[in-house]
């Protein structure tokens, strides 16, 4: 019995060599996970289509979403024994080679559905070795994945011509949907085409494809699977053209959805509020013209779900391709709300304290109102809702620029400081002297109507609830951010808009407006209801649109923009709207001022747009004028920025030199300043 132990020698060595060689060469199965994305809105709508990496239409097929006919008929035309054998059916090998022996070609390989799906893994010449390959293939392949699985993976990975491959592409492609609920020509050319896909291309070769079809519906009606009617019927239907277009909507949204994510994508999107907004976003561009661009978010508060996201108004406008909610713009004045919460926070004011809207020069930089005007003591809610720069800037230096730009970044919205990253961030930063995102705006206007919570955005369906549960950063109380809300929400809504509070069920807005240095940028930023809202418009070259302000331009498409989303996510009311009284409480002690015994000069002579006689009195030149005021300290003077000077007493004086208008400023020692406008006649006159 010596040949019985050899044999067994021999049997254990076959063994350790096909283990080791299962081990030393798995299949590559990776490449049945590199597949499309079909990104969907958050009810699974579909929005847009990705290929793969190598511009490939792939999506991974799941048989409970495939029409169970479909697996039927298959099973029966490509592989009757599927479900029984493990990788080769040596009952359809014979067969096949019998077959082909007496027809004297090949009629049949005889490869089982594992054996396609091998040779679809790893493409070779159909030769006797490669076959022999693919059924040492399928046995590993049945080893490692279960059946449903092998079929699902035959199912992504078949040809169908050209750059479609695997069933859903094909169904999307040639039928314009999901292969859910086929037709009986359906299944026969979906069962056809892989078997020669360039020869059957309906789009390319409508007479192969509708042969093959013919050849298949033959197939199931001898099979026994169609009677004599529905095969005609089959045999006779319309051929599609593949002219069916992937869907591609909401282009830039879907891409930040679909990020780092491989395979079907739920975004947290609405395609009804999202379809609207695209719309309003060209039908504005259209309006605006001028290369002009239109960018727009609308985030769901609760969870920080992006619902509708326009990176632009359109690709065809120059910097359409870019996401523009994405890139870094000067913010202009919508800023402003959280330097005053910081103020409130640190009990240095309330809506109620005074501050001084005023000229002041912060040593180098002196800002400016956009009107160019002054309103003097004004309470701080009015310098908000009026977007005064000088306050701005005045709670802003208190608070610290430094401090400012730290917890902004905190919060998940980082200033971007021009001219190197190492710049220390300066009082400009107030009226927009950074770069922000309409997405790092709407994390901070969602943290506004969150009581202060700043989270990041999510686009994810399953982020939802777990961003809903987060904490996040507190950026300001709840109670600052009320007073803002309150004050944003009194603010003068655009022309031909009535306020939301005097108009039934209408949206409750509380909104800011941004205007960049040289009307760059047009911003308008807001909580209605239950959603956070950012608008940006402006061109994508960053060219200036002179006149073009952020209440003009940005607010009437946020106020549309709450509209809609109020009517399409039927939050337009919300726990969050409610109103409270319309006059703040009065400011009591400390913070009755914003800056208490901190008064800009007086000027008491000359006096505002007073005219002044300079010429010869009797033949002899008139005396200088001696100026006069009063402030904290000693008091620097000059006349349109030159220093007067000083008589013997120390007195300051000024000896006009011409006729004409003079523009007269006082400054302390702190560098509050004062100025008043005045015009001087007779000067250099002889009388």
């Amino acid at each position: 019995m010596r040949w019985v132990k050899w044999l067994a020698i021999a049997f254990a060595a076959l063994l350790a060599a096909t283990l080791a060689l299962d081990r030393i060469f798995p299949p590559p199965l990776e490449r049945g996970a590199v597949v499309s994305s079909l990104v969907t809105d958050r009810d699974g709508r579909p929005l847009r289509a990705i290929s793969t990496p190598d511009h490939y239409w792939r999506f991974r097929a799941e048989l409970d979403e495939i029409d169970p006919v479909f697996i039927e008929a298959l099973l029966e035309v490509e592989d009757q024994r599927f479900w029984g054998h493990h990788g080769v059916d040596r009952i359809g090998m014979v067969r096949a080679v019998w077959s082909s022996a007496k027809a004297g070609r090949i009629v049949s390989g005889g490869s089982t559905i594992t054996m396609q799906t091998a040779r679809l893994l790893e493409p070779r010449p159909r030769t006797i070795p490669s076959k022999l390959i693919e059924m040492f293939r399928a046995h590993q392949i049945e080893a490692r994945l279960s059946k449903e699985e092998i079929l699902e993976l035959y199912l992504t990975l078949t040809p169908y011509g050209g750059n479609i491959e695997g069933l859903r592409a094909a169904s999307w492609h040639y039928f314009g949907r999901g292969p859910d609920r086929l037709s009986d020509d359906q299944i026969a050319l979906l069962i056809a085409l892989p078997q020669s896909p360039e020869v059957r291309r309906p789009d390319l070769r409508p007479k192969g494809a509708d042969a093959g079809r013919k050849a298949i519906v033959s197939k199931l009606e001898r099979l026994g699977y169609l009677d004599a009617a529905r095969a005609e019927e089959a045999r006779t239907s319309h051929m599609p053209t593949g002219e069916h277009a992937f869907p591609s909507r909401a282009w830039h949204a879907t891409s930040q959805a679909a990020e780092g994510v491989s395979g079907d994508v739920r975004s947290t999107l609405d395609s009804r509020l999202q379809a609207e907004l695209e719309g309003l976003a060209r039908e504005h561009a259209r309006t605006f013209g001028d290369e002009t661009q239109v960018a727009m978010l609308v985030v769901d508060i609760p969870t920080r779900a992006v619902r509708a996201a326009v990176g632009s108004a359109s690709r065809d406008i120059p910097g359409g391709w870019l996401d523009l909610t994405a890139q870094a713009r000067s913010p202009g004045s919508t800023l402003k709300p959280f330097i005053y919460a910081m103020t409130f926070d640190d009990g240095s004011a309330a809506p109620d304290t005074r501050i001084a809207d005023l000229p002041k020069r912060f040593d180098s930089y002196q800002p400016d109102n956009f009107d160019r005007m002054f309103r003097g003591d004004v309470r701080v809610s009015d310098a908000l809702q009026h977007s005064l720069n000088v306050p701005a800037v005045l709670a802003l230096d208190r608070i610290g620029p430094e401090r400012f730009a730290a917890t902004l970044a905190l919060a998940g919205a980082p200033p971007r400081i021009s001219r190197g990253a190492d710049r220390e961030p300066g009082l400009a930063l107030a009226l927009g002297g950074a770069g922000m995102t309409a997405r790092e705006l709407a994390v901070l206007y969602a943290a506004l109507g969150d009581d202060g919570h700043a989270k990041p955005l999510v686009w994810r369906a399953d982020q939802e609830a777990r961003m809903r549960a987060a904490r996040g950063y507190r950026l300001m109380s709840p109670d600052s951010a009320e007073k803002i809300l309150r004050i944003l929400r009194n603010a003068p809504a655009p022309a031909g808009r009535m306020p939301g509070r005097l108009t039934a069920n209408a949206p409750q807005i509380a909104f800011k407006t941004g205007t960049s240095y040289g009307f760059r940028d047009a911003w308008a930023a807001g909580v209605s209801g239950d959603h956070a809202i950012v608008v940006w418009v402006g061109r994508a070259d960053g060219a200036p649109r002179p006149g073009v302000t952020g209440r003009k331009a940005a607010l009437p498409v946020l106020f549309e923009a709450a509209d809609r989303a109020a009517y399409h996510l039927g939050k337009g009311g919300g726990a969050r709207t409610r109103l409270m009284s319309e006059q703040p409480a009065e400011a009591k002690g400390a913070l009755a001022r914003f800056e208490r015994g901190s008064h800009a000069p007086e000027i008491l002579f000359p006096p505002k747009d007073a005219e002044l006689w300079s010429g010869a009195i009797n033949g002899k030149p008139s005396p200088p004028f001696v100026l006069a005021g009063r402030g904290e300290g000693r008091l620097d003077w000059y006349v349109d920025g030159k220093p007067c000077e000083t008589d013997d007493a120390g007195l300051p004086v000024w000896q006009p030199e011409r006729s004409g208008f003079y523009r007269v400023s006082a400054v302390d020692a702190a560098g509050r300043e004062s100025s008043v406008k005045v015009r001087v006649i007779g000067a250099g006159s002889a009388g």
